[in-house]
């Protein structure tokens, strides 16, 4: 597989650290001992349309978040994480959170 880096262009999937799911957020600090616990060790596995962190360890060292489908390994975007965070800000603000 081969990601294309928003830096340094396309490059072997060696070059990457996948951190894993680019969707989870973290929870109120109210929110208790329970939620924290899901957010820490329960992952989803699915198929499909996911969005992943990616790490590029090997070259530009920038965060990412690429879209690909997992049962294909067919890479829809890729995007510097910065820019996948403050989209999440943004999102956080407007619902209050």
């Amino acid at each position: 597989m081969r990601i294309p880096c928003p830096y340094c262009g396309e490059r072997d999937i060696q070059e990457f650290a996948c951190l894993g799911d680019a969707t989870r957020r973290r929870p109120h600090p109210e929110a208790g001992e329970a939620a924290f616990a899901d957010y820490v060790y329960l992952r989803d596995n699915p198929a499909g349309r996911h969005r992943e962190l990616w790490y590029h360890a090997g070259g530009c060292r920038a965060w990412m978040v690429v879209t690909r489908d997992t049962r294909s390994h067919v890479i829809e975007t890729v995007a510097p994480a910065r820019d996948a965070a403050r989209e999440a800000n943004r999102a956080s603000a407007e619902s209050g959170w």
